[in-house]
C-alpha cells in the first residue's frame, strides 16, 4: 500500500488529508491489543477532525490498553478514484491498515447528509453495505450520533446502534467483545451479545410492521433485544474523560483552535431544537476544571485560541468568571477566546471587552424568528429588547459585524413574521448609526449579514409531528424576503430549499428509506451537504425508483397518535411533554426555562435500561 500512496499521494488535493502521524495521535503496537476500531465522522479531513466528540471517543477508546482507536475520513473525490483506480482499499491514518481488518468500524453520524459518505466508505473499505450480506471476515458497525435517535433510515447499514453519550457505553462494548471473543464467540453472535447492554440498538433484531395500504404501525422485536433503547448518560460529566493532549493537524481544520465543552444539555425548550432535548439534563464543568484543561491544550498543542462551547455558552452559570480568569491566565501568550453559541439574551458586555477574536470575527445572534408571536410559537423566550440591548453593547464594544440568523417554514408562520425579519436588521443597522454617529467615518460602517435556513421538523421535539413547508412556498417566501433586503446595503443568504427538503425526508423516513439511501449512492449521491456536490435530482429519481412518496413524508402532518418510526428509542423526553409542548406553541403560549422550575419533561427518571439519571436542575 505505501507505494501506491507515494503515487497518488502528490497529485491530488490536500494529501495531509490521508498522510497521519500528526502530534499526539495515538500509535500503539497491533500485537499488544485484542480489539481493534476505526473510528470516523463520515466527512471530509477538515470537517471531522473539528468534531469534538469523535477527538473525545477517540480518546477514551485509546485509553484502554486492550483497544487501538484509530481514525478514518471520507476521502475527497479526487482521492476516492485515485484509490478505486490504484486498488487502494480505505485505511487508517495511524497505522494505515484496511478497514476491513479492524474488529469494529465506528461512525458518528451527526448529520443525516452524511449517510451516502458512510457507503462510499464502506465500499472502499471492501465491507459490504447490507449488514444482512456481511460475514466472519468484516468488522462490526457501529454508528451514534444525533442520528442514532432515529436510526431506521440507514438499518440496513449498521449492526450495532449506540444510543446517547458515549464515554462510558463504548468501553463497555468494547470490554465485552473482548471477553466474548476470548472465549471463542463469533463476531456475527456478538451482535445478541451487545444488545444486552443498555444503550445499544441491534437492528436485524428489529423487524419494522407495516398495514395493508403500507402504513408504520410499529415493531416486531426479537430477544435479547429490548424495546425501547433507551439513550446512555454520562453523570460526572466535570470528571468525564478529557485528552490534555489532542491531536495537531498539518494542516487548517474548520475549528482549529483548542475547545474546551463547558456543559452538556440545555434547559431552555427551543420547539424546534432536537439537540436541546436529546442532550438533557444540563450537567456542566467547574470552572477550575474548564481553565485546566484549556491551558493544558494550549500548551500541548501551541494553539492561540480557545473556544468555549456547548449548545448554549452564555448560560453556562459562571461564564464571567470562566472569561475573565482565561483572559488573565493567557494575557502574556495573546491567546484569544470565542464564545460560539450565545444566546441574545446571554450576550452580557460583563466579558465583551476580554473577546478581542471575537470583535474580529463579529456577532452572531441567532433570533430565529421576525416577530414576537413566531418567537413565542418556538419557546425562543427572547424579545426585540434582547436583541437591541445585545447589539447595542457590541457596538459600544468596537463590534463592526453582525450575522443573523433566522428559519423560514416554521410552524404557522405568516408573511407579516417573514417581514419582520427586515424590519429587524434593519433596526439593528439604525441602532450602529446612532451608537457611532460622533466617531470616526470609519467606525461608522457596519456589516450585517441576515442568513435564513429552512426549517426541518425533527423527531424528540415538539415540532416532530409538523410538516415541512413545499418547495414552492419556501421558494416564494425567499424571493419575498430578499425584495424586503433590496438598496438596504444589509446582505441575504439562504439555505438550499432541495437540501432541506431531503434532509427532511432522511429524518423522517422509517426503515424504507436505507434502499433510497443506497440507490441514491449507487446514482452518484456523495458529500451531499456540500452545495458542489449535491444533486437534488438524483435523490427524487432514487426515491421514486424506490416506491417512496416523498409529499406524503414530508410535506404531510404526522396524526398525533400514530406510531412514529423512531418511538423505539427512548431520549429521556416523554412524547405527552412534546404533545403539550406542541399545544402550547400553536397558542403562541412560552414555556420557561426549566431552571426556574421543573417541567416534568420525563428527564428526571429515563427508564429501568438507562443505568440511571437523576435530573439535578
Amino acid at each position: 500500500m505505501q507505494d501506491k500512496l507515494s503515487k497518488v499521494l502528490p497529485r491530488i488535493s490536500k494529501p495531509a488529508r490521508y498522510t497521519g502521524g500528526e502530534l499526539y495521535s495515538c500509535m500503539k503496537d497491533p500485537a499488544s491489543v485484542s480489539v481493534r476500531v476505526s473510528f470516523s465522522y463520515p466527512d471530509v479531513y477538515e470537517v471531522a477532525m473539528s468534531n469534538l466528540g469523535v477527538r473525545l471517543l477517540y480518546h477514551c477508546l485509546n485509553e484502554q490498553p486492550f483497544t487501538w482507536c484509530e481514525r478514518v475520513y471520507t476521502p475527497w473525490p479526487d482521492m476516492e478514484q485515485a484509490m478505486r483506480e490504484e486498488g487502494i482499499p480505505l485505511f487508517t491514518l495511524e497505522s494505515r491498515t484496511p478497514v476491513k481488518e479492524m474488529d469494529f468500524a465506528a461512525f458518528s453520524l451527526g448529520y443525516e447528509m452524511c449517510y451516502t459518505n458512510m457507503l462510499t466508505m464502506l465500499d472502499l473499505a471492501g465491507i459490504p453495505l447490507l449488514g444482512k450480506d456481511r460475514t466472519e471476515d468484516d468488522p462490526i458497525v457501529i454508528a451514534g450520533g444525533t442520528c442514532a435517535y432515529h436510526p431506521e433510515p440507514v438499518a440496513d447499514f449498521v449492526d450495532i446502534f449506540s444510543v446517547g453519550e458515549g464515554e462510558e457505553a463504548l468501553c463497555e462494548l468494547t470490554e465485552a467483545y473482548r471477553v466474548f471473543r476470548a472465549n471463542g464467540g463469533k463476531k456475527r453472535e456478538f451482535l445478541a451479545e451487545a444488545a444486552k447492554i443498555p444503550g445499544f440498538y441491534v437492528p436485524s433484531l428489529v423487524t419494522p410492521l407495516y398495514d395493508d395500504d403500507g402504513v408504520f404501525c410499529g415493531y416486531r422485536t426479537e430477544a435479547p433485544q429490548q424495546l425501547p433503547v433507551t439513550k446512555r448518560i454520562l453523570l460526572d460529566f466535570d470528571h468525564a474523560p478529557w485528552p490534555e493532549k489532542p491531536i495537531v493537524p498539518f494542516m487548517d481544520i474548520i475549528h482549529d483552535r483548542v475547545t474546551v465543552e463547558l456543559f452538556r444539555g440545555c434547559t431552555r425548550g427551543c420547539r424546534f431544537c432536537q439537540a436541546g432535548i436529546v442532550y438533557r439534563p444540563v450537567r456542566e464543568k467547574k470552572p477550575e476544571t474548564l481553565v485546566r484543561q484549556a491551558l493544558e491544550n494550549l500548551n500541548a498543542t501551541g494553539y492561540d485560541e480557545v473556544s468555549l462551547t456547548s449548545l448554549s455558552t452564555g448560560d453556562y452559570r459562571e461564564l464571567t468568571e470562566l472569561v475573565r480568569t482565561l483572559a488573565a491566565e493567557t494575557k502574556e501568550c495573546h491567546t484569544t477566546l470565542s464564545l460560539p453559541s450565545l444566546r441574545i439574551d446571554a450576550y452580557a458586555k460583563d466579558y465583551m471587552e476580554n473577546l478581542e477574536n471575537e470583535r474580529k470575527a463579529g456577532l452572531t445572534l441567532a433570533p430565529e424568528a421576525g416577530s414576537q408571536r413566531l418567537r413565542d410559537v418556538i419557546n425562543k423566550n427572547v424579545t426585540e429588547e434582547d436583541l437591541m440591548n445585545s447589539v447595542r453593547d457590541a457596538f459600544e464594544n468596537g463590534w463592526d459585524k453582525v450575522k443573523l440568523y433566522f428559519m423560514l417554514g416554521l410552524p404557522t408562520e405568516t408573511y407579516e413574521d417573514i417581514a419582520g425579519i427586515a424590519d429587524l436588521a434593519k433596526k439593528v443597522a439604525a441602532c450602529h448609526r446612532e451608537v457611532t454617529k460622533d466617531l470616526p467615518g470609519k467606525r461608522r460602517h457596519v456589516a450585517i449579514t441576515v442568513s435564513t435556513s429552512v426549517f426541518v421538523p425533527k423527531p424528540d421535539t415538539p415540532f416532530q409531528w409538523c410538516a415541512q413547508d413545499s418547495l414552492e412556498s419556501v421558494r416564494d417566501k425567499q424571493r419575498f424576503l430578499k425584495d424586503l433586503f433590496a438598496h438596504t446595503g444589509i446582505s441575504y443568504h439562504y439555505h438550499d430549499a432541495y437540501l432541506s427538503r431531503v434532509e427532511a425526508l432522511l429524518t423522517k423516513g422509517d426503515r424504507r428509506m436505507g434502499a433510497v439511501v443506497k440507490r441514491a449512492w449507487e446514482l452518484g449521491a456523495k458529500f451531499d451537504g456540500w452545495s458542489d456536490y449535491f444533486k437534488y435530482d438524483i435523490w427524487m429519481q432514487a426515491a421514486q425508483e424506490c416506491g417512496i412518496d416523498v409529499d406524503r413524508i414530508v410535506n404531510t402532518p404526522i396524526m398525533e397518535s400514530a406510531p412514529l418510526p423512531w418511538d423505539h428509542i427512548d431520549c429521556g423526553v416523554s412524547k405527552a411533554f412534546l404533545q403539550r409542548e406542541l399545544h402550547r406553541s400553536y397558542e403562541a403560549k412560552t414555556t420557561p426555562d426549566c431552571r426556574q422550575g421543573c417541567l416534568r419533561c420525563g428527564i428526571g427518571t429515563i427508564g429501568e435500561n438507562a443505568v440511571g439519571v437523576i435530573c439535578r436542575q
